[in-house]
């Protein structure tokens, strides 16, 4: 069986290979690779410059130390950079 395309018959054969190829491709495509951080800062720091968080108590402020303080060791076993 074959479909007209353009007033050209085209097999649906050769129809498939080319959507499993362009699907592929632009699978590939979207994957990119590792990419730096512009600005060579961590993850974390550009959190804390974007979205900066005020406690509102004494409570709020020793949970947020904490989260601070547990993110900073996990950075530093990790080598301070996601594997994506």
């Amino acid at each position: 069986m074959s479909y007209v395309i353009f007033g050209r018959a085209i097999k649906t054969e050769y129809l498939t290979l080319g959507t499993l190829f362009a699907t592929g491709l632009l699978a590939y495509s979207s994957m990119g690779g590792r990419k730096a951080s512009p600005t060579g800062k961590t993850m974390s720091e550009r959190v804390n410059e974007a979205a900066p968080i005020k406690a509102a108590s004494k409570e709020e402020e020793e949970l947020m130390d904490s989260i601070k303080h547990f993110v900073a060791e996990a950075e530093k076993e990790g080598g301070g950079s996601s594997h994506h």
